[in-house]
């Protein structure tokens, strides 16, 4: 997995029709969140505030790996291995409870007595570095929470829980915030996005909560080596978009990619993340091959400064 940085002046729209879907708000674990900024909400979709920034990353737990079979549901699951239902969703946010395939991976939340006796994978603690809050027109919300991989192996599976707290601390609304990509490249940073339908009240905190992160394993078959090339970035003059186009390839060697996704993130000068968007592909590219993309990104504000793209292919 190679990433390719790009450095412009513009913003991002938040995900359209080819986007990442949000998932529904899962019961909250027990523990206190780690609030980062205070928002007011306002339809200017004026910037967050200052941002507390995070002193050490929260560890995760560690989870051990099940296949799906034949008949399998996730609440069976779930009750299979003693985990609570919403823990095991918050542990595969990229799992669709109702279109489970056999064969599929699942991560299982392992308790201290692994009662399955199955290896467990190896938990990667990441970083917050900043959490952004912008609302929308029709009353909603979206929040990004900047997850950064200091470490040198990539990680996937990466989420967190962003709830937003009204002023004397209640808690108004909660949300499973995904990447876009499954993977984050290692010394990268993307955002964890989610998004908080209308109605929200006013004055609004988020705090965060991280769920899940594994290291990846070199040459993992589920990813395939590749690259963005000849990469174009057009800025709008009024700094609220811009134009995305490249190329994205295949190494010469390995297996076939059926699906790619290609992922840019915006951030401002002061190098807030103000949105991303994903394009997505599907169909089958030989090794060696290459494919061309052409997104248009734009978000909040005026003040894109800053464009970073990423390429992620799998078979």
């Amino acid at each position: 997995m190679i990433r390719v940085v790009l450095i412009v002046s513009a913003a991002l729209i938040l995900l359209s029709a080819c986007g990442t879907a949000t998932s529904s708000p899962p019961a909250l674990p027990a523990g206190d969140l780690l609030p980062y900024l205070t928002l007011t909400p306002s339809p200017t979709f004026a910037l967050a505030p200052e941002v507390i920034f995070a002193d050490t990353p929260l560890p995760t737990a560690t989870p051990f790996t099940y296949t799906v079979q034949e008949g399998d549901t996730l609440s069976e699951i779930a009750e299979r291995f003693r985990v609570p239902l919403d823990a095991l969703m918050a542990a595969n946010p990229n799992i669709s409870p109702n279109a489970m395939s056999v064969g599929q991976v699942l991560l299982i939340p392992a308790d201290m007595d692994n009662p399955t006796g199955e290896a467990t994978s190896t938990p990667a603690p990441f970083a917050i570095t900043q959490v952004q809050c912008y609302p929308t027109a029709d009353g909603g919300m979206w929040c990004f929470a900047l997850a950064k991989n200091d470490s040198d192996s990539a990680l996937d599976n990466l989420s967190a829980l962003i709830s937003l707290h009204t002023a004397d601390g209640a808690r108004a609304a909660a949300q499973t915030a995904i990447t876009p990509l499954n993977v984050l490249p290692a010394r990268a940073s993307l955002p964890l996005t989610a998004f908080f339908p209308p109605p929200l009240p006013a004055g609004l905190t988020p705090r965060v909560l991280a769920l899940t992160a594994i290291s990846i394993a070199p040459n993992d078959p589920r990813y395939i080596p590749a690259a963005l090339n000849n990469v174009s970035v057009t800025i709008a003059a009024d700094g609220r978009s811009a134009r995305v186009t490249g190329q994205a390839s295949l190494s010469g060697s390995g297996a076939a990619a059926r699906t790619i996704w290609v992922a840019a993130v915006a951030y401002d000068e002061a190098g807030r993340v103000v949105g991303f968007r994903r394009w997505e592909w599907s169909g089958e590219l030989a090794p060696g091959g290459s494919l061309p993309f052409d997104l248009v990104v734009s978000g909040f504000g005026s003040g894109m400064k800053r464009v970073e793209a990423f390429v992620e292919a799998r078979p």
